[in-house]
Formats: structure tokens, sequence, C-alpha cells
């Protein structure tokens, strides 16, 4: 399991009864989890001291119930490359936050591949071979912001306006505001085929798709029908010095060994290289085991 284990903002306090208790920067919240199926003693102080509380309905969706809890507020999270990245935070719709804190193991390891291109190639954002990164579904920003932090050219792409619109006011709390990050709403499937027909690659490319979502034109995504076509066109986009790609999802039905597979065959069979996947996961204080948090399948050369 690839562990987000370096958060000094965040922290799943204690699991039981299908939720997760967690300290998000000082509040605490309380949020379904469907990966929590056993039963534990919630002995955590912190189960009395709530700021938020996110609560399912038997129609669907939920809401939020809120004790001292801000509109908005912020963490930070320290790269293994030195370089720190601020995240605004909000309880919205469908019990999320703003971020998902186990992509952190992804971040570190993309940051730190790009870092070393950069210092040990010499390339960089401004020179004749910059590393380029396309970053699908990429919700408010944290791998946007982690390859940007790293000297990476970005090319940031979600369905949604106001997710693409809160990315950009992380990277200008992040300091990277003037970062050359390309920032669009549009559908990911449709902008990778305009992208093979323009010629354009990237060194790293990245990719988090929902289980289902629509695009900006009410485009329907299905990941089990859809994710493999993707893969496969994004894979069109790998340039001849490429560093890596990543693709990461919390649908149960994609196991690390369905996406070692789908890289494997869209990937290694044409380009060489090593693919490997594993679980995510977040250590968890009241526990000796972490809480899994799906799977990311990773290729490098």
């Amino acid at each position: 399991m690839w562990l987000a284990d370096r958060w000094k903002d965040y922290e799943v306090i204690d699991t039981t009864r299908g939720e997760k208790l967690e300290n998000w920067g000082g509040y605490i919240l309380l949020r379904p989890d469907p990966q929590v199926i056993w039963n534990t003693e919630n002995a955590a102080p912190e189960w009395k001291k709530l700021n938020g509380h996110y609560f399912r309905s038997s129609k669907g969706g939920g809401e939020w119930k809120t004790y001292d809890l801000p509109e908005e507020w912020s963490i930070k999270y320290d790269l293994k490359i030195g370089k720190q990245l601020t995240f605004n935070l909000k309880p919205f719709a469908f019990k999320h936050t703003g971020i998902f804190p186990e992509q952190a193991a992804n971040w570190d390891w993309f940051s730190s591949l790009i870092n070393k291109a950069v210092t040990e190639d010499g390339r960089t954002v401004n020179s004749e071979r910059p590393i380029r990164v396309l970053n699908l579904f990429a919700y408010t920003g944290g791998a946007t912001l982690a390859a940007a932090a790293a000297g990476a050219r970005v090319t940031h792409v979600d369905a949604s306006k106001g997710m693409v619109g809160w990315a950009k006011e992380n990277a200008v709390s992040s300091g990277l505001g003037e970062a050359p990050i390309r920032w669009l709403v549009d559908d990911c499937k449709k902008f990778v085929e305009r992208e093979i027909r323009r010629g354009n690659k990237y060194e790293g490319i990245i990719m988090d798709p929902p289980s289902y979502g629509r695009g900006p034109k009410g485009e329907v995504w299905k990941i089990e029908e859809s994710v493999y076509e993707l893969v496969e066109l994004a894979a069109q986009l790998i340039s001849d010095e490429p560093l890596f790609f990543l693709i990461s999802s919390y649908t149960t039905g994609l196991q690390p060994g369905v996406l070692t597979y789908m890289l494997d065959r869209a990937i290694v069979a044409e380009r060489g290289g090593k693919a490997e996947a594993s679980e995510l996961g977040l250590p968890v204080r009241a526990a000796g085991a972490p809480l899994p948090c799906g799977a990311a399948g990773r290729w490098i050369v």
C-alpha cells in the first residue's frame, strides 16, 4: 500500500460504523466512508468535539451539520521536494471538503520525478525541453500544484467551472498564481482527442477519473465503460522523453490488478517501461492498520 503518511495538518483519528473521524487543520469532521464496515469502540476524545458531521440521506445525498466550523479554512502540505502547498477547504455537496488527502502519496512520487529531471537534466519550464504535464479530471488542483511546484508546465482540465476556479485559488494560496498552468473547463476525453489531432505531447500524464460524471455540455462519463479507451487515447500523448503516467481511482471495481493490466496493455506493450499498482491508504491514529482509499497505477520508463 502507498501511504500518505507525511501530513501535518490532516489526520484520520478513528473509524467505525461506516464513518471516519478526521482532523482537518484543527477542525474535527465526521464523514461517511464506504470502506469502514467494522464496528469498533470510539474511545478517542475527538468524538465529543465535532465541528462538522455529514449525514447520509436514505433518499440519496446528504447534508452537513456544523458546530463552530468556518465557511472556509486552509491546510498545508509539505512535498518531499521541499515545496509547500496550501489548500482552501470548505464543506460542500456529497461530503467533500476540497481535497483527497490520500493523493499526497502520488504528489510526492511524481513531483520527485519532475524535480529530479529539472535538477539533473536541466529541463525547466522556460527551456527548449520543458516538462509538460497533463492533469485530467483535475478537481481542485492538488496534483496540478505539486507538478507546478516541482518545475513542470501543467495543463489542468476539469469539466466543472467551479472546481477549476477553486484550483486557481489554491494556486494563488500556494504561491503559484503566476506558475505556467493552463486552466481549462472541458470534457476530458474530447480534449485528449483534440490534443492527439494537434500533435501535442506530454512528459507526464495524470488522471483521477470519477465513477460517474457529466461534462460541461452534459457528456456522460461511466468509468467502467470509458476508462480503458481514455487510457489508450491518453497514451498517444506521451512524449519521446516521458517521465510518468498515473491513474488513480476510488471506484471499487478498479483494483490494483485491473490498473496494472490496463497500463500493461495500453502503454507497456507499445512503449516498454514498467507498470505497477497498489492501494492508496491513510494512517489511522486509533488503529494499527491504515484505511484503504482506492488504488493507483503508475508507469515509468
